[in-house]
């Protein structure tokens, strides 16, 4: 094991072997990294198009195997039998036919926690098709919400891959380990997207059953179409964001730009939305970015630019907290969350073989036993 900082990360000591795949499960690996866990990534001969790059890679091990090889499939068991946890993210029964399913493996290391990182689930009638991001959403209902009335309109991948799949997937890792340290006792967890994304249209689904949101777009609060919680263009061009959802906010915004707070009285009802957009658009159009951020930067208005990555590298704001972050490899986020007792920094991962690891681990082992 590498050397301890003074001060070691959350999973300082936690080993983790991650079979390389694309999206969710290697931004899991990398948010586990960067808490200090050890991954080693296993990386086939022939990958797929979307290769992890070095954000996504970063503080891991990387480590070419061809599982089809019966030494080096031998070798990657003897590193499951140390590990505490394992992440794949492929096709239902993939993992079973190169004979590293979860019978095999819990077989091996009955503490082992095994995720499964998939679109659709390790079960249904849709477990085994193709699918990404934006089809998993779809499905689970949180896309149709999204979006002006003509169309959904596509969140990136944040919502499907990162958020509904990768956060959950971390969550449900750290559960099961913690539940293996008191128990022994390892499990597999399923983290599906369709899963996940569902999850995070709880409080839309609270909304519904009490009677405040349509399940129609362009008439909700939150999704665009209230003209004091969306997006306005300035006279540069360039864009301004308006969150003032509650009263005293609104009136504060307002005030600060000099519309008449009476056109409030009926703020939240979407009959007069399309008029009050109208009103504020106007204004908004009518200063530059830059003019507006001097006037509501920082105050009660709930106000933010739209800036894009490097813009938001140099904002004093994000500079402050080193949010993100130069390296050799370009722009990237810095780790998140923080931790008060922990050293943030990640130490270069030492090289070696898969073999040479595999005896590392299971010297470990041993000394700790």
């Amino acid at each position: 094991m590498t050397h301890a900082a003074a001060n070691p990360r959350p999973l300082h000591g936690v080993r983790i072997i991650e079979f390389s795949g694309i999206g969710p499960g290697p931004f899991a690996g990398m948010l586990l990294a960067d808490m200090g866990a050890q991954i080693l990534s296993l990386e086939r001969p022939q990958p797929s198009e979307f290769v992890p790059g070095p954000v996504l890679s970063r503080g891991k091990i990387r480590l070419g195997v061809d599982l089809r090889d019966p030494a080096s499939k031998a070798q990657v068991l003897e590193l499951l039998t140390h590990a505490d946890a394992l992440i794949e993210g492929f096709r239902p029964g993939v993992m079973e036919r190169l004979g590293l399913g979860p019978d095999v493996v819990l077989a091996h290391n009955r503490r082992l926690v095994y995720g499964r990182m998939t679109g659709w689930g390790q079960s249904g009638p849709l477990a085994t098709a193709a699918g990404h991001d934006i089809n998993y959403i779809a499905l689970s209902g949180a896309l149709a919400a999204m979006g002006p009335p003509e169309q959904p309109l596509v969140p990136l991948n944040l919502l499907g891959d990162f958020g509904g799949g990768s956060l959950y997937l971390v969550s449900g890792l750290l559960a099961a380990m913690l539940s293996a340290r008191i128990t022994g006792v390892g499990q597999v967890v399923d983290a599906a997207i369709v899963d996940g994304a569902a999850s995070l249209m709880a409080l839309a689904s609270e909304l519904v059953a009490a009677g405040r949101w349509q399940e129609r777009r362009g008439r909700n609060f939150l999704d665009g179409s209230a003209p004091f919680y969306r997006c306005y263009r300035c006279a540069d061009g360039e864009f301004i964001a308006i969150g003032a959802l509650e009263q005293r906010f609104y009136d504060e915004l307002c005030r600060r730009i000099g519309l008449d707070s009476a056109a409030s009285a009926r703020r939240h009802d979407p009959a007069v939305w399309p008029e009050l957009t109208e009103r504020f658009a106007a204004i908004f159009a009518s200063q530059t970015r830059a003019h507006w951020c001097a006037l509501l930067e920082g105050t009660d208005a709930c106000f933010a630019p739209v800036l894009t990555m490097h813009e938001a590298a140099r904002h004093p704001h994000m500079a402050a907290r080193q949010t993100w972050r130069k390296t050799a490899a370009g722009l990237e986020p810095a780790p998140a969350p923080r931790f008060s007792a922990a050293h943030a920094a990640s130490e270069p991962p030492p090289e070696a073989s898969l073999a040479e690891w595999a005896a590392r681990w299971a010297a470990t082992a041993r000394q700790l036993s």
